[in-house]
């Protein structure tokens, strides 16, 4: 009988495996989805506010306040997209690099397709802080230094 619980074991937690993968990729598409939604609801605005200046330059009126609402919600949209976006890309064990948008292992230093540094979410940027106090005493010691002759 020890055989057949540890086969039972086994086979509970490979479909605890499965379930929480098969959870984990549902996710992943609702977010793909949510991120698909934010694409045409930005097309619609940006569609929306070309016909707005167009309306405005035809009658001859004055649409900058409108204009710059339609900016305003525009830019909202993208905060939203890129959260999604974020989102989707931890839940996949990747990151974004912030110079050309292009996925890489969260393992990686630097990126796969622009090649700049890809900043660690967790570490933050502790390299220039630590930098900047070593640079500070050497200044400073720099003008006790020369000797008068």
């Amino acid at each position: 009988m020890g055989l057949l619980e540890d086969v039972v074991v086994n086979a509970k937690s490979a479909v605890n495996v499965m379930g929480k993968t098969a959870g984990k990729i549902v996710d992943i598409s609702k977010l793909r989805f949510s991120a698909a939604e934010l694409n045409g609801e930005i097309s619609k605005r940006y569609e929306s506010l070309g016909r707005m200046v167009y309306d405005a330059q035809k009658t001859d009126n004055d649409a900058t306040d409108l204009v710059r609402e339609c900016v305003v919600a525009i830019d909202d949209l993208y905060e939203q997209l890129d959260a999604v976006n974020e989102q989707i890309s931890a839940m996949r064990n990747r990151t974004v690099c912030k110079g050309c948008g292009a996925e890489n292992p969260q393992s990686a230093n630097y990126c796969s397709k622009c090649g700049k540094k890809l900043e660690d979410p967790a570490a933050g940027e502790p390299e220039e802080p630590a930098q900047a106090p070593d640079a500070e005493p050497e200044a400073q010691a720099e003008p006790e230094e020369p000797k008068e002759e």
